[in-house]
């Protein structure tokens, strides 16, 4: 049965962030995800995450000037050194929020980058966040997204992430395998989660095209969920999806695998 994490920079939002933890528990999530936790200190998110009895599942190292639009830095010559620190700043988080997972975002190359130097940047990068990561038994993820919402993503396909994935040959490196992304960027979502299996590292969701719920949109996630199931994944699905209303009176189709997991 597929097991679904709160994605908490997207989801109950009604609520400052720290609340949102208690919001997530209490509409039956057992694990949550969300993009950062660096405005605030390690122990405060840790006591959140206790009180509640959740689960971290991942954040992200920290991606270079968000506010100014940078989406990552980790494919971009010339700032390996801000990449490191990114990846300690990340491990320095992850003992007390007990994370198992660690997502570097590949970023957006500035123009004129050579996509050579972009690739081999991202390699050598991720090759080194792989080696800090596996002592603590942590594994990395490398994430294709859509160059829609994200223009000049560096990774934008499942055929790329895997190309980079066999490159760096690192064992706790996997794909993060967004069916957002990959509705918006390539289609064929079932196939493509079956051929990327023994990569994939985690799993996240949201409606196509608007962001919503993954009861609304083009995507029919309950065939995925059973698929998911078939093929063996075992790991959770982040709900990184964009609630169309309140977050609560759109849960209709998480309170089914709420009750279930319950029982």
């Amino acid at each position: 049965m597929p097991k679904f994490a709160a994605n908490l920079s997207m989801m109950f939002n009604e609520v400052p962030f720290l609340d949102r933890f208690a919001a997530a528990r209490e509409a039956g999530f057992e694990a949550v995800e969300y993009l950062f936790p660096y405005d605030y200190e390690p122990e405060v998110v840790a006591g959140k995450l206790r009180d509640n009895h959740l689960e971290n599942v991942v954040y992200n190292m920290p991606p270079g000037n968000w506010s100014a639009g940078e989406r990552g830095i980790a494919s971009i010559p010339g700032r390996e050194d801000e990449f490191r620190a990114g990846v300690a700043k990340a491990l320095a988080y992850a003992p007390a929020l007990g994370v198992k997972r660690l997502h570097a975002m590949a970023g957006i190359p500035p123009a004129g980058a050579d996509p050579a130097a972009c690739r081999a940047t991202l390699i050598e990068n991720l090759k080194f966040a792989a080696a800090q990561l596996a002592p603590h038994n942590i594994t990395l993820l490398l994430e294709a997204i859509n160059t829609r919402d994200m223009p000049g993503f560096f990774v934008s396909t499942q055929a790329d992430s895997f190309a980079v994935w066999a490159a760096v040959d690192a064992p706790n490196l996997k794909m993060q395998m967004d069916c957002y992304h990959m509705q918006i960027m390539e289609g064929d979502l079932a196939i493509k989660l079956k051929r990327y299996a023994p990569q994939c590292g985690h799993i996240q969701i949201a409606g196509v095209p608007e962001r919503h719920e993954p009861d609304t949109g083009e995507v029919r996630y309950e065939y995925i969920f059973q698929l998911l199931d078939d093929i063996g994944y075992d790991g959770w699905i982040g709900c990184e999806y964009r609630p169309a209303k309140a977050t609560v009176a759109g849960l209709g189709w998480f309170r089914p695998y709420a009750a279930a997991a319950g029982s």
